[in-house]
């Protein structure tokens, strides 16, 4: 007999779910009971489109290029503002997309790269975040949240990444400000941004194949690799999704996965 009419339904809005950790917590939170999840990635995933579901739950795929993510935004706030307010025991925004630019000082940066790596990086997860939250502000009846994926890059500067460095503190910055306007609300979303840790992606294979002239940190990072360093996108997803179902989520606005 189907339980799902008494299940708690929850409201998971990913971005980048496509690839990478953002494709293994996608498949995580879908296995789950009572989930629907709403991926937004440039293109549509077959592997996630074919993996199991749970009881109750659902997946729906939504492409939009974050590079321009005005789309996506309206998108969101027209979807959530057609919901009844009441539905969802949780609702909750996972900005994990990224990008990171080819590896070269930001003297012999080519201006899309930088322009895309800001875009995806930050302007996007501030539009969405903007959207998520403005409609779903009467959903008192919800735990609202908002995560926001960070890198420890965002607290560490690093030769020769100055845009994916910049967006990530910037994401940083804002989560703090948001979550202090939050606060002030009776029935206020929590929100954190969270350093995932080091995860072996395409990302990771993007900085070992810098030219070595122009990024000095290449060796740190082949070095990682070779030493067993780097967890695997399922390891990493978990960890970020224990994070995100803490009682004590939104206690430290700017985090790291690691943190006791």
């Amino acid at each position: 007999m189907s339980t799902s009419h008494t299940t708690a339904q929850h409201l998971v809005i990913l971005t980048g779910g496509s690839r990478g950790m953002g494709r293994a917590m996608a498949e995580q939170l879908l296995a789950r009971p009572g989930h629907t999840l709403i991926c937004i990635s440039r293109g549509s995933s077959a592997e996630l489109a074919a993996a199991p579901v749970g009881e109750g739950s659902a997946l729906q795929q939504w492409s939009h290029d974050l590079d321009d993510a005005t789309g996506a935004a309206v998108q969101i706030s027209q979807y959530l503002q057609g919901l009844e307010a009441g539905r969802y025991a949780s609702a909750t925004l996972i900005n994990n997309a990224g990008v990171i630019a080819r590896p070269a000082p930001l003297s012999d940066a080519q201006l899309p790269d930088l322009m895309r790596a800001l875009r995806v990086g930050l302007e996007a997860p501030m539009l969405l975040t903007s959207a998520f939250l403005q409609a779903t502000r009467g959903w008192t009846q919800a735990r609202r949240k908002v995560l926001n994926i960070s890198s420890g890059l965002g607290r560490n500067a690093m030769a020769s990444q100055a845009a994916y460095c910049a967006a990530k503190a910037g994401m940083d910055h804002f989560s703090r400000c948001v979550a202090l306007e939050e606060a002030q609300l009776a029935h206020g979303a929590k929100v954190v941004s969270l350093a995932p840790g080091v995860i072996d992606t395409d990302m990771q294979v993007e900085l070992r194949s810098g030219d070595p002239a122009k990024f000095p940190d290449r060796e740190r990072f082949t070095r990682m690799q070779a030493e067993g360093m780097l967890a695997s996108p399922a390891v990493a997803g978990g960890r970020v999704l224990a994070y995100l179902d803490r009682a004590d989520f939104g206690s430290q606005p700017v985090a790291d996965v690691r943190d006791a």
